[in-house]
């Protein structure tokens, strides 16, 4: 755009919200240039990290952790733009939720920072400052997981029959797989990682589960056109999402904590207190965000052998 045209396209802009174009061009002769650090808030981000110990390599766990941190929002922020572009195309659809599987990449492909970048021993003593806090308590992700599916694909397995579409939000809640973590089905009773974490985020992620139950992923895909459904390149953009986060990325974090938990101790429990074998290895909570776009095989060997290669059909 030549100069002319440039302050013609700033006086339309200005003038059609009510403003006078002049004052904000004034209001550049006064205006700092943008520098890096300020756009990205440098200071700001880098102040975040607060150790509870003298040892180093916590620092390397809080840091890692902040990171999976802005990997989630970055997620969030792709599916909300699938969740609320109404009459979604196939390519956008397709666009945004590769986005997602990439972010997903990078999170399932970076535990070796974390699994080689901690001497087990450093590892085994700051985690006791953590108790009972764990990363069972990211909002964010459980956020990705209703975004993802329909709540009964959420639900532990152990209780969908009981449960559709009529049931209270409030009820699904309680029976989602996670509460496994923390909750004793048969008194009720919730440990303290549970508690703390519902007493912050219970109200915020019921009113998530509203907000998306008729815009997640799979029900927005359920919803396109018949042959938008078949279209093969979202269908595996589809598949390999669901691999990426409920088989590849869990098993890259249940092997990492493996190498830690496992090292030399017998049963030693997650920070929280779960039983972390069961908790996260997907052969046993079988979490499928997508089942109908899974064979029969497929589902079965859910968690047990590698399904690369699936991805694709």
């Amino acid at each position: 755009m030549t100069r002319e045209e440039i302050l013609k396209a700033i006086d339309e802009k200005y003038t059609a919200i009510g403003q006078d174009p002049n004052v904000h061009l004034k209001g550049l002769l006064y205006a700092e240039p943008m520098t890096y650090w300020d756009f990205i808030q440098v200071d700001a981000l880098l102040g975040l990290q607060t150790q509870r110990t003298q040892l180093p390599d916590e620092m390397v766990f809080i840091m890692y952790h902040q990171i999976n941190e802005l990997l989630f929002k970055m997620i969030l922020w792709e599916m909300g733009q699938i969740s609320h572009t109404e009459n979604i195309k196939p390519e956008k659809f397709e666009m945004h939720l590769m986005r997602v599987s990439r972010y997903f990449d990078v999170l399932a492909n970076s535990f070796t920072v974390m699994g080689d970048g901690m001497e087990v021993e450093q590892y085994m003593k700051f985690r006791d400052t953590l108790t009972p806090a764990s990363g069972f308590q990211s909002a964010q992700y459980r956020k990705i997981e209703i975004a993802s599916t329909e709540l009964i694909n959420l639900i532990d397995y152990r209780f969908r029959k009981g449960i559709d579409r009529n049931t209270p939000y409030e009820h699904a809640f309680e029976n989602m797989y996670w509460q496994a973590a923390g909750k004793n089905h048969e008194t009720g009773k919730k440990n303290k990682l549970l508690s703390n974490f519902e007493d912050k985020y219970k109200i915020e992620l019921i009113e998530w589960m509203k907000d998306y139950n008729l815009v997640n992923l799979w029900t927005k895909f359920k919803a396109l056109p018949k042959d938008f459904q078949e279209n093969k390149a979202l269908i595996n953009a589809m598949r390999h999402y669901d691999h990426t986060v409920n088989i590849k990325w869990v098993m890259h974090h249940y092997d990492a904590a493996a190498k830690y938990l496992d090292s030399g101790k017998k049963n030693v429990a997650a920070t929280g207190g779960s039983d972390w074998h069961k908790y996260m290895h997907p052969r046993y909570q079988r979490r499928i965000f997508f089942p109908e776009l899974w064979s029969t095989e497929e589902m079965e060997n859910w968690g047990l052998t590698n399904l690369e290669g699936y991805e694709k059909v």
